[in-house]
């Protein structure tokens, strides 16, 4: 600490002017990386993907449908419990780290929607129409 920045009246530190700083580091060559669009962005959705997992070991062809930007309805009604609790904690987090949503459609149906997507109220209710008869 230099001898300037301290002020001797009361121990405390005061500001100090700002010192310019040079550089001797040599300049940043331009990055041949580009951002391309997403390219599902202009896609149109007709469908929405419906799974029915017996194990966690399935959570996998999940994630990899919902990374594709597809919605996702996920019908837990042929797990166990315990393996049921696995995959919606998987799948909060996929929706989570994409910045999507899910939704409880039944009591054992969930719907991920990645956020590029919009799952219009008439599709929600035949979704959940079709898992409401697959339930056990």
């Amino acid at each position: 600490m230099d001898e300037d920045e301290v002020d001797h009246g009361n121990n405390q530190l005061t500001e100090r002017a700002p010192r310019l700083v040079r550089s001797t580091a040599k300049p940043v060559a331009k990055s041949n990386v580009e951002l391309l669009p997403h390219a599902e962005s202009n896609k149109v959705m007709d469908h929405i993907i419906s799974l029915t997992p017996r194990t966690y070991s399935e959570a996998r062809l999940i994630g990899e449908h919902y990374r594709q930007g597809k919605p996702v309805i996920m019908n837990l009604s042929d797990m166990e419990e315990s393996e049921r609790k696995r995959l919606v904690d998987f799948a909060s987090g996929l929706v989570f780290g994409h910045h999507g949503s899910i939704e409880r459609v039944t009591p054992k149906v969930f719907l991920l929607t990645p956020p590029n997507v919009s799952v219009s109220v008439e599709d929600k209710n035949s979704a959940a129409q079709a898992s409401f008869f697959n339930q056990s």
